[in-house]
């Protein structure tokens, strides 16, 4: 069996004059800044995921041991609005796009 060849390369890449470089742990931290201190509404969650309140709901926040991390009442991100009562649902923005991000796996191999 041949052994593979090895070969070294140099490329110039010029960076784009409105575009920078860098690390993606700093790019996270930036995107993580600009949520602090906002709150999402279900449309802005829905306009976010690209999914409806419904599909939200059943695959996200009624989920039980989803709801127990989630909801405001243990320390979570969530405002659960109470059925009948005319409130909203409110969400954290930093800490909801983490959960998001956290969970992806966990919530779309259970959604149908």
């Amino acid at each position: 069996m041949q052994q593979p060849q090895i070969v070294e390369l140099n490329i110039l890449w010029q960076v784009p004059s409105d575009s920078i470089i860098i690390k993606k742990a700093e790019y996270e931290e930036l995107v993580s800044a600009s949520l602090a201190g906002e709150t999402w509404t279900m449309k802005d969650l829905e306009r976010k995921t690209k999914k409806k309140a419904i599909w939200l709901r059943k695959n996200v926040l009624d989920v039980p041991e989803f709801r127990e991390i989630l909801d405001v009442d243990n320390g979570g991100c969530t405002f659960y609005p109470e059925t009948g009562t005319g409130e909203r649902w409110a969400f954290q923005a930093s800490k909801m796009s983490q959960f998001l991000d956290e969970h992806f796996p966990d919530i779309y191999t259970r959604s149908e």
